[in-house]
Parts: structure tokens; C-alpha cells; sequence
């Protein structure tokens, strides 16, 4: 069952014998902070729900989190675009907020301050935000990647022209989905992830939350989803599963790589050892500038350009290999980040020159812009490989 109080921000729902107040906020909103912190205090409830998962609940609760990122073993992992999605959608709410003299998700900080403060548990109730990327990551090809980024980094622009209307408006929508609507126009699985499968997660968390009396804080976009789906019940496990690489992905890298090393072949057979060599000769020289110019687009050390030059032609080939793990791990060594680097992160997210002049951001950007060149580059020598035939 559910009502809605006056205020068309703060909903009444129960389950179960439990009293759940959800609080609809904007994160980026002053007004918002105020009702989170009005009705925590007069409601005095057991339990408080924020629309964080743990790691960036503990983020909130622990300032120095930064400090312990291990940037060669997210390369390793092959995590680098889930930290630098994540860190780009964390500038783009910071500037917002920032503008408008309030710290980005305060409304969630308030929350935890006061629930504190009123004896409350706190219960982070959001699925991890690495999940949902890495789901979203999975569930794309590789051009579709491409416009994520590239949507990503355009965020990094000016945020002058936002005014407190349009943050009304954010109110409606999740800050992901703000940040991604051009991509997700074509590509509806975004939707999908991004917000109703976080709209049954968040319905079934709070339900399943401590206590007799709830409130739960999140942002005003989820609340016409969690209500829908209050009456369910979700399998949050299914929901925190990320897909398996397809066997038929897999069958389509292998299979590429042998065609490339086919038509090289092919080239040696029918058109002598000179046109065979001139084949080998155009696959270096193009994935091999073209990841180096993606290099050199993320003002990488030379040491890194040149290895990615080196690596490129090798990695496109091979299924199991990316170009910029090899650039990002020897940038990595060659401009290892420093406590101040790490430090200064939050701060240096803020503008594109920030992303490039930190070392942790730079390496990240590596990554992504030699992988990037990389892929063009194969696909721009593929034809070109095809009429030397």
C-alpha cells in the first residue's frame, strides 16, 4: 500500500507491518537536503536507506579512500573504463554542485548525518555501482562503447548554462540517465540497467531493510519505478550477476583474428613474397600510428607511445590482448601516481585539464584512447589489406 504526503516528494508506503517513508531528492538540490533533513528528524526512524551502494557509502565515511586505489591492478583487471566512467560522471555532479554552493549528494551525506544523530541504522541499498557499469559494458558492441565514452567526456564541459529550473528537472531523472540520454536513444539496454533493474533493487533492499519504521532516501527519478515494483519480489542476486562473455563474441574474435592472419596468407600466395610484406607492412604501420596517436591524444610518456606503436599490431590480432592494457601498464610505471595525485582527485575532476594533468585520470585515458585508436586502426587496414589482394 502507499500514499503520498503533501509534500510530492516524500511517499508513505508499508510492507509487511513496516512503515516506509521514501524521500524523493535531486542530488544536487538544496531544497532537497533540507526535506531529507526535516523528515529524518521528525519521523525518528529505525532504519535509513540511501540510494548508495557500500563502496560509495564507504567512500562518503571514509575521505581517504582514494589513497588506496591500486591503479595497476584495475589495468590488470581490466576495470579501467569502470573507473573512469565513474569518475567522470562523479565531475559532472561535482561541477553542478559546486555551482550552486552545495556539495554533490549532500542530500545523502545529510542523511547519513542525521539518521546518525537520531539513533538510526544506516543501510546503503543501491547496487554497486561498478555492477551496473560492468553490466551496461557487457551489454554493448563496440561502437556503442565508443559514443559511452565519448558522452562521458563531453560532460566535462561547461556547466554554465544549467540553471536551478534544470535542476528541478534532474529531479525526474536519474544523474546516469542525464548523463547518458544521447547514447541511450539508440541503445535502450542502457534504460533498462541504468534505471529500472536499479529500481527493483532499491524497491526490494528497502523493503528487506531493519526495522519497523524506514525512511529511505533516493533520487526523485526512482520513485515511480520502486513503487511499481513494491508489491514484487526481486531476485537482487540475478540482478548483481554480470553476463559472461558470449561464446559467440569469443567465436567472432578468434574467427577475425584468423581471417587477418588468412589474408595475410593469401597475400604470400597469390601475390608474392614483395605484396605479402607490403600487407604485414600497412597492418603495423596504421593500428600501429593510430594506437600511438590515441596515446599521444592522452599526453602519455613517450616510452608509452612508443609502446603502444609496438604493441598494437600484435594485440588487434590477438583476441586476448588490448593495446591499452600494454600502454596503460607502462604508463603506469613510467608516471607511477603519487600520494598528492590521489589526494588531488576529487578536486582535479572538476576540468578536462584536471582529468589530463592528473596522473591516476591520465592512465585511464590512456587506456581508453590507444584501445580506441587501436580498433580504428584495424578497421581502416582490414579493407585496405583486402584490395592489395
Amino acid at each position: 500500500m502507499s500514499e503520498t504526503s503533501n509534500c510530492d516528494m516524500v511517499h508513505r508506503l508499508t510492507h509487511e507491518g513496516k512503515e516506509i517513508i521514501l524521500v524523493g531528492t535531486a542530488h544536487v538540490s538544496k531544497e532537497s537536503v533540507q526535506l531529507v533533513t526535516s523528515v529524518i528528524y521528525e519521523e525518528k526512524p529505525d532504519t535509513v536507506c540511501v540510494e548508495l551502494c557500500e563502496t560509495r557509502y564507504q567512500a562518503i565515511i571514509n575521505k581517504d579512500m582514494w589513497l588506496n586505489t591500486d591503479i595497476v591492478k584495475v589495468i590488470k583487471e581490466k576495470k579501467s573504463f569502470l573507473l573512469l566512467s565513474n569518475l567522470l560522471m562523479a565531475s559532472f555532479q561535482k561541477r553542478i554542485a559546486k555551482k550552486f554552493d552545495i556539495k554533490p549528494g549532500q542530500e545523502m551525506i545529510e542523511a547519513i548525518r542525521a539518521g546518525e544523530a537520531a539513533g538510526a541504522k544506516i543501510y546503503p541499498s543501491d547496487r554497486d555501482i561498478r555492477i551496473t557499469l560492468s553490466r551496461i559494458w557487457h551489454n554493448m558492441g563496440f561502437w556503442g562503447k565508443t559514443k559511452l565514452l565519448f558522452q562521458l567526456l563531453l560532460s566535462l564541459g561547461e556547466v554554465g548554462d544549467i540553471t536551478e529550473e534544470d535542476i528541478e528537472k534532474m529531479k525526474q531523472e536519474d544523474v546516469l540517465e542525464t548523463l547518458l540520454a544521447e547514447v541511450g536513444k539508440s541503445l535502450p539496454v542502457l534504460k533498462k540497467i541504468l534505471i529500472d533493474e536499479r529500481d527493483m533493487y532499491l524497491a526490494q533492499k528497502i523493503k528487506s531493510a531493519p526495522g519497523r519504521k524506514i525512511v529511505a532516501v533516493v533520487g526523485a527519478g526512482h520513485v515511480k519505478g520502486i513503487k511499481s515494483f513494491w508489491t514484487d519480489t526481486i531476485d537482487t542476486d540475478s540482478l548483481e550477476q554480470i553476463p559472461p562473455k558470449s561464446r559467440l563474441s569469443d567465436a567472432v574474435q578468434w574467427i577475425m583474428a584468423a581471417g587477418i592472419i588468412i589474408l595475410f596468407s593469401l597475400g604470400f600466395y597469390y601475390g608474392g613474397a614483395k605484396a605479402g610484406a607490403d600487407m604485414i607492412t600497412w597492418w603495423i604501420i596504421i593500428t600501429g600510428l593510430l594506437a600511438g596517436l590515441g596515446a599521444l591524444l592522452a599526453m602519455a610518456h613517450p616510452l608509452t607511445i612508443l609502446s603502444s606503436i609496438l604493441a598494437a599490431p600484435l594485440t588487434t590480432i590477438h583476441p586476448l590482448i588490448a593495446a591499452g592494457w600494454v600502454s596503460g601498464l607502462v604508463e603506469a610505471f613510467s608516471r607511477k601516481p603519487k600520494v598528492r595525485d590521489l589526494e588531488s582527485l576529487p578536486e582535479d575532476i572538476l576540468s578536462i585539464r584536471g582529468f589530463w594533468r592528473n596522473k591516476v585520470t591520465r592512465i585511464l585515458l590512456v587506456v581508453a584512447f590507444t584501445n580506441l585508436g587501436a580498433a580504428i586502426g584495424s578497421m581502416i587496414a582490414i579493407p585496405l589489406m583486402i584490395k592489395m589482394l
